[in-house]
């Protein structure tokens, strides 16, 4: 591009210029692309303010006309696919397929959960008067505040603010430093579709100064987050201060167990992709693999030259590869860092194991490890890159203790042709959603949640809508 984009905050159905802006790089190249908003105390103030002002009458308003703009929203997305992906690839890395299919999942996420605007019910009890009902209604809690990650920055947006909107709060989202260009792109859409001032504000920032004034706002109900477990820490430590609901995903270490009666050329082209998915920047890619002993050297192999094949480079001027690069020089650092920890470790690099050369960005090799243990980094720290660490176990139930041996909970997986083991792992596996013989992806009409530190609450589906909501209980008595 010639010159930088210059970016400015949407707050109260207006584009409003800062006082200080950062700078936002390409990461496969190095290219400077825009200027964004470092937004002040004051700027949150004022967009949480006006979200505060906007929610009584957004939410008085029928739940069929608040789910119309997200209609409207939908199409204007769908006929700036092309474009919208374009920006998400310049600005994340993510390879160019993979950005409009998120930008056209966003679109039908939002009509999704706006169909939701007839469905949301409430509940008649039984009283144990005799002229007494007992109603509970569903209400909206009041001003979400929503703070994006950057792997699917564009998605998170209606992931948070969908649910949000079609229930009746307003929002005020932070996207990450990292990728904010497509928010503010996305704020630009939604600001032709006649969405009332006040309902949706977008602020840009850093978290420790943007992120943080936000959390810490008396003007806050609810804290919607996607992230780090030391943000989410920080960010619930901020919520008890003025006792705000937080709805928190953070992380996994989703571990694939393959079975000796497996299909074997299905669990490696399903771990593959799930791995190297987004550059393996994925919550819920699979992160490490209990492999049973007797095809062990087989699974190994195979995989192991499905991923030296992977081509990778710049998105943009590569459009055909299957994976770009990691976010930024801390990504590509972290991960080069737990490879080398893992190999000297007793570990072995089967494919891959070193930074990428090619001049320029922040690319890894795609890798395979060999002989880890279960007491290695690399089997219990999220990577958040396109490396797979294998262990090998003797059965079913020692895969199972070492699958639940993690801080996190988010996704699971199992490979076998065996419905008992499979039942078995549905039973015993620990985590919010498990897979069975298939990649690491949810539905939306599911719900994505998981368990210890990964998180608190969840999205998707029904209950994700209702996680916006809080009850309302009335007892009549005529």
């Amino acid at each position: 591009m010639a010159s930088e984009r210059i970016y400015q905050n949407y707050i109260n159905g207006e584009f409003v210029a800062a006082q200080e802006y950062f700078d936002v790089y390409n990461p496969a190249n190095g290219q400077l692309l825009s200027r964004v908003p470092e937004s002040a105390p004051a700027d949150v103030e004022r967009a949480l303010g006006a979200a505060r002002s906007g929610q009584k009458p957004w939410a008085r308003l029928p739940a069929v006309e608040r789910a119309a703009f997200l209609h409207k929203l939908a199409d204007a997305i769908r006929g700036e696919a092309k474009t919208l992906a374009r920006v998400i690839t310049e600005e994340q890395g993510k390879i160019s397929g993979l950005a409009e299919i998120e930008v056209n999942f966003t679109a039908d996420y939002l009509d999704y959960m706006a169909e939701w605007a007839r469905r949301i019910e409430g509940e008649i009890i039984e009283s144990d008067r005799a002229n007494e009902n007992i109603f509970l209604y569903r209400k909206p809690i009041g001003v979400v505040a929503g703070i994006l990650p950057w792997n699917f920055p564009f998605f998170l947006i209606a992931r948070k603010m969908a649910p949000a909107l079609v229930t009746g709060n307003t929002i005020v989202i932070k996207p990450s430093e990292e990728t904010p260009n497509n928010c503010f792109e996305f704020a630009r859409l939604l600001d032709g579709v006649g969405l009332p001032a006040g309902v949706f504000n977008v602020i840009s920032g850093g978290g420790a100064s943007t992120g943080n004034a936000m959390t810490a706002s008396p003007l806050v109900d609810m804290i919607s987050f996607t992230g780090s477990v030391e943000t989410g820490s920080a960010i619930m430590r901020n919520a008890a201060e003025h006792i705000v609901k937080v709805n928190l995903e953070l992380g996994g270490k989703a571990p694939s167990i393959v079975l000796d009666d497996a299909n074997v050329d299905l669990a490696v082209k399903a771990i593959r992709s799930s791995r190297i998915i987004n550059t393996g920047q994925v919550c819920n890619c699979a992160e490490r693999v209990y492999v049973q002993r007797g095809i062990a050297e087989e699974f190994t192999d195979k995989v192991a030259r499905a991923m030296a094949d992977t081509t990778y480079g710049d998105p943009l001027a590569q459009p055909d590869v299957e994976m770009g690069p990691l976010i930024n020089r801390g990504g590509l650092d972290k991960v080069a860092a737990m490879v080398e920890n893992a190999t000297r470790s007793g570990a072995e690099a089967v494919t891959g194991g070193s930074i990428a050369d090619l001049g320029q960005g922040f690319h890894y090799q795609p890798t395979v490890l060999s002989g880890c243990r279960s007491d290695m980094e690399i089997m219990r720290r999220e990577i958040f890159g396109p490396v797979l660490p294998i262990q090998v176990v003797d059965d079913l139930d020692e895969a199972l203790a070492l699958a639940n041996d993690s801080d996190y909970g988010l996704t699971s997986s199992i490979y076998t042709r065996s419905l008992a083991s499979a039942m078995q792992a549905c039973r015993e596996l620990d985590y919010g959603e498990t897979y069975v013989n298939r990649e690491n992806f949810e539905a939306m009409q599911g719900f994505h949640a998981g368990a210890r530190k990964s998180g608190i609450g969840g999205a998707d589906g029904k209950h994700g809508l209702y996680e916006y909501t809080r009850s309302h209980v009335v007892y009549m008595e005529i």
